[in-house]
């Protein structure tokens, strides 16, 4: 990546955005504005047509705000957000966005960038990478809202079974099978693999080991073992009994703290 950076402006207000263009042009040397926008729709169509280096980006827009526009490319050139609310100074964004700042943008800040931008890109030369890309893409995806599910379907003969999430207590895994139990007793192969439903499950299902997921809403009682382990109750008619993995012995100690 070589300076000057390709350079876009994305906000939706006028007169921030002519702070931003007069800031940016007193330093040739390191941005290029190659285009403007004023809302996230915009933003995707001048990105595509530049392919960019780096974005400014506003937060809240109309039609797409910040995180929605960004979550629609393939490709992520750098990002420095800005918004007037610092409710959006998200740790998470923080970290993983070359920077933040705080509108009105000061000369005095938008020079720290300059030289977080030059570190940056120093050190993406070097290794052929950019980090702060790839990990921004990465927590977009995991942002993305799980599609909430009531029920997982089974096969029982020739007959397909949907069984509410409510009902099941826990999921065992039995080398390369997963079975579903439920608090009648009853048990049904899966066409899932744990980690999958780890994906698709709601926050109250927990896994404690390798092989299995429990339903912290049908947990009876846990009892401390040896070696961080722990044996899980449930109160299914069964009385099933599940030992924890080692390494999962932090999940566990969560729900007893609760």
């Amino acid at each position: 990546m070589n300076f000057p950076l390709k350079t876009i402006l994305i906000d939706d207000e006028p007169l921030a955005l002519s702070r931003l263009r007069r800031l940016l042009l007193k330093y040739p040397e390191t941005f290029l504005i190659v285009a403007e926008a004023q809302n996230g729709g915009e933003g995707l169509i001048e990105i595509d047509r530049h392919r960019p280096d780096l974005i400014f980006l506003d937060i809240e827009m109309p039609l797409l705000n910040g995180f929605e526009m960004l979550s629609k490319l393939t490709r992520m050139p750098l990002v420095v957000f800005s918004t007037a609310y610092d409710q959006y100074a998200i740790r998470a964004f923080e970290e993983n966005s070359v920077d933040y700042l705080l509108k009105p943008v000061e000369n005095e800040r938008l020079l720290k960038t300059i030289e977080k931008l030059r570190n940056i890109t120093t050190v993406s030369s070097s290794n052929g990478s950019n980090p702060y890309s790839d990990n921004l893409l990465k927590l977009l995806e995991e942002m993305k809202p799980k599609k909430e599910i009531f029920s997982l379907s089974v096969k029982s003969g020739d007959r397909i079974l949907l069984i509410p999430l409510t009902d099941i207590t826990h999921f065992e895994a039995d080398e390369k099978y997963v079975f579903l139990n439920t608090l009648d007793g009853q048990k049904y192969l899966l066409n899932y693999t744990l980690t999958s439903l780890e994906e698709k499950l709601p926050n109250h299902y927990l896994r404690i080991s390798r092989a299995g997921i429990v339903n912290s809403h049908h947990i009876k009682e846990i009892q401390k073992h040896f070696n961080g382990k722990f044996t899980i109750l449930m109160r299914d008619r069964k009385a099933s009994q599940l030992s924890s993995g080692s390494t999962y012995g932090e999940v566990i100690r969560h729900l007893l703290d609760n």
